[in-house]
């Protein structure tokens, strides 16, 4: 018993992906490069735009804590006001004390401007807290250490020269202590300088006013004090000019009104007569002191209105320059706030399109892969019963087109696609229709065979009834038994095209006469031995088809095994039914063959694929799954092939031993 096989041709596997960056993302799935394509410009973009966010909030905090700097920053400008207000009052009492008359000068005044610059000490402490810087507070301890120069003015007569370096390094050290030049938050919008230039206009007009008050007394340093006018009102200037490279035109334009109030006008007038002639400012001897001292005592009220006036403007200005430095931080907050609406309303837009992206390829890729698995199945499954398998549908497969959902080459892809599986089913249908006409020309010829050996038959019957010939009646009882094969031939033939003959005139029949029927079928039937341990008898429906299954194997055990050995069949009970065990002495097979074809005996085979020179077990198998039979291959003890039928008792009538 032997079969030949037909083996698909193999295609060499895919080759893996190689290393490196691209094969770790050739084993990517497809969905997962697109993630990573749309992902990553995604993170990077929302990377660079927190960044942005962020440095516009930290610009909003800066432009807050400016403000706040340069509001508290009019306290320290009160301050210096005030340190000059004291510089000139220690002034006032150092010419008092020059100018003489016997009783000495009260000194009310100048305690009330010393407590006014320690009380304003202490206001600038206040107004700043935590947030005052170490030099600003350097220089609040260096305008408390004027008390042993306050003791010394207020104990006698001290040099305006040893008294105009102390107040002015005070005052210009309460502003360089701010460093509102060097600060980085006022940096961005400049208003650092614009405050310093501000604060330091204000100190050095302060100080040109003290200037010419001390010039206008006439004491013994009038001189020096109108030539520290002079610088003071240069400084003022340069400052000026400074604080208008910075400040809006309207700002500039009230700074420069310091010097239009009517208390100016006064203070410029003294100014111009000093200017007349400075080398004839010192007065001669204390009468002349005490006189010129008169006259500047009866024009100082002017000086106090100054510096309200001066005051005012400067204290305008620095509210406007922090109102500044708030709108700065609240542009910064709705830029900040502005950019992150449009971040999150973009990233939702770009997250919802590159979703609909994503969708348009992925689903028309994953309709392509679901079309080319169920094109895969398909053929595998025609592949299957190419090689061995007969499956029941025979039917063309209906393969389901891929939706053509985009106009890209996505799109294109799926329309070649759907071309291809056109093509694929168009050849599928006409194997399956080619197969179907060659079994049914098998069948038809099968069929033409069989009539014709019944008629054989027939003619061969009425020969021998007509003969007494011993010889010639031999003779005709082979022809017979060769037309009998030949009509088993023929019916084989056509159950493996698919025909089914149905005998209407067959009725009920031994388990025993089927098999002495399928005797008669076969050539080299005198070495056959049959044992019959059980008297059985089946269904009309099943006989005809059984006895060809039994002449089928027993055809096999008589061609495959030496023509002097005997094939014994017996009949017994065995299970839920009846056994036939045909056991042949040949060569036998392995036990890999023997696997094989058991495996045969239960899959559908191929009638296109049946070996041409064995045809026995391909029929064996067919009956048997027809009618649900059992039919096992196994080693005969001693050498050859066992066959075990296995009729299951639905289709037996009655079952006795055999007495």
């Amino acid at each position: 018993m032997s079969t030949n096989e037909v083996d698909a041709p193999t295609r060499p596997a895919p080759s893996p992906p190689g290393g490196g960056p691209r094969g770790f993302a050739d084993r990517w799935p497809f969905r997962r490069k697109l993630n990573v394509l749309v992902g990553v410009p995604l993170a990077v973009v929302a990377v660079l735009l927190t960044y942005l966010i962020v440095d516009l909030v930290r610009q909003s905090d800066r432009a807050e804590s400016a403000a706040r700097l340069v509001r508290d920053s009019e306290q320290v400008a009160v301050l210096v006001d005030h340190v000059e207000r004291e510089h000139q009052q220690a002034v006032l009492l150092s010419v008092r004390y020059e100018a003489g008359g016997g009783a000495k000068p009260s000194l009310a005044a100048y305690r009330r401007a010393q407590a006014a610059v320690d009380s304003q000490v202490q206001k600038v402490r206040g107004a700043f807290g935590d947030r005052l810087p170490a030099t600003e507070a350097q220089a609040l301890k260096e305008a408390e250490g004027l008390s042993s120069l306050r003791e010394t003015v207020a104990q006698g007569y001290l040099p305006a020269d040893n008294i105009d370096p102390a107040y002015m390094n005070a005052a210009k050290g309460l502003i360089d202590g701010l460093a509102l030049d060097r600060n980085a938050d006022l940096a961005a919008t400049f208003t650092g300088n614009l405050l310093d230039s501000l604060l330091r206009a204000d100190a050095a007009h302060a100080a040109f006013e003290t200037g010419v008050f001390s010039a206008t007394t006439g004491d013994s340093n009038a001189l020096i004090e109108f030539t520290g006018a002079v610088g003071s009102y240069e400084l003022y200037t340069y400052q000026a000019d400074r604080f208008g490279r910075f400040a809006t035109e309207q700002q500039t334009d009230q700074l420069s009104g310091i010097e239009h109030t009517p208390a100016q006008r006064s203070i410029a007038e003294a100014y111009a007569e000093l200017q007349v002639d400075p080398s004839g400012l010192q007065a001669d001897g204390r009468e002349e002191i005490r006189r010129t001292f008169t006259d500047a005592l009866s024009d100082y009220p002017s000086y106090p209105r100054q510096a309200e006036s001066r005051l005012k403007i400067v204290a305008s200005l620095i509210g406007q320059i922090a109102d500044r430095a708030d709108r700065a931080s609240s542009d910064a907050q709705w830029r900040a706030g502005l950019l992150l609406s449009l971040a999150l309303i973009g990233f939702g837009v770009w997250i919802a399109f590159s979703v609909a992206v994503r969708r348009s390829v992925v689903r028309p890729v994953q309709a392509l892969t679901g079309a080319a698995q169920q094109v895969a199945e398909a053929a595998g499954r025609e592949l299957a019963r190419v090689a061995d398998d007969d499956a029941e549908d025979d039917a063309s497969p209906r393969l389901r087109d891929v939706p053509v959902t985009a106009h890209d080459e996505i799109g294109e892809l799926a329309q070649a696609f759907n071309h291809v599986q056109t093509t694929a089913a168009a050849l599928l249908e006409r194997q399956v229709l080619s197969r179907r006409n060659v079994a049914e020309m098998f069948g038809n010829v099968g069929r033409r065979v069989s009539n014709l050996t019944a008629r054989q038959l027939a003619l061969i019957d009425a020969v021998e009834r007509g003969e007494t010939d011993p010889a010639v009646l031999e003779r005709l009882y082979s022809i017979d038994h060769i037309a009998v094969r030949l009509r088993r031939n023929a019916d084989s033939l056509m159950l493996l095209a698919g025909i089914r003959e149905t005998v209407l005139d067959g009725g009920p029949t031994a388990l025993t006469n089927v098999v002495r029927a399928a005797l008669g079928q076969i050539e080299g039937f005198q070495r056959v031995r049959l044992h019959a341990e059980t008297e059985v008898v089946v269904e009309p429906d099943i006989v005809g088809d059984l006895t060809l299954m039994i002449a089928e194997l027993l055809e096999n055990a008589v061609a495959f095994s030496p023509a002097g050995s005997p094939v014994e069949v017996t009949v017994r009970v065995g299970g839920e039914g009846a056994l036939i065990e045909v056991a042949d002495h040949g060569l036998g097979m392995s036990a890999e063959r023997l696997a094989e074809e058991n495996a045969r005996l239960i899959r559908r085979e191929r009638l296109d694929l049946v070996p041409t020179k064995v045809l026995g077990l391909f029929v064996v198998g067919t009956l048997a799954r027809r009618w649900k039979v059992g039919v096992a291959l196994s080693r005969t003890p001693g050498g050859g092939v066992t066959a075990t039928v296995e009729i299951p008792s639905t289709l037996l009538l009655t079952m006795s031993p055999v007495s």
